[in-house]
């Protein structure tokens, strides 16, 4: 059993999906910072100086100045903005991953056409004959 499980472990395409997932983990860190702390300041700055991680709702109706107060005195919250972020996280990284695999269809090389036999078997006789042949040159029939 555990010879099986080494060989499917190092297979290639194992491998490389490991290594897709360890960048991938690292790609989504990088979008996240990208989105809390590039994107959204300006874009709550835009909207009368909004932070999108301290929209919430104090579900027990006390108000709260910030998250991190309900978070503190244990209320439960409804945290639309941290929401609102990873909703605009993942649609930048769905973006990107659009952008890169397009660009790799894009890339690669595009599927061999079809080749035309050269030649074609008499119905007749059973030899092989050129396929623009209309008449066979063993038995002499004609040809479709």
């Amino acid at each position: 059993m555990w010879k099986e499980f080494r060989e499917f472990a190092l297979k290639g395409s194992v491998l490389d999906m490991a290594v897709g997932l360890i960048i991938g983990a690292a790609f989504g860190k990088i979008i996240t910072s990208f989105v809390s702390d590039i994107l959204m300041p300006p874009i709550g700055l835009l909207l009368a100086k909004v932070d999108f991680a301290n929209l919430f709702v104090s579900l027990d109706g006390t108000r709260y100045a910030s998250l991190a107060d309900a978070q503190a005195a244990g209320a439960a919250t409804l945290n639309y903005g941290l929401f609102i972020n990873v909703v605009i996280d993942f649609l930048i990284t769905a973006f990107i991953l659009f952008l890169i695999i397009k660009q790799v269809n894009r890339l690669r090389k595009p599927a061999p056409l079809p080749v035309e036999p050269e030649t074609k078997d008499c119905p007749y006789c059973k030899m092989a004959v050129s396929a623009a042949a209309t008449r066979c040159p063993y038995c002499t029939s004609e040809l479709e």
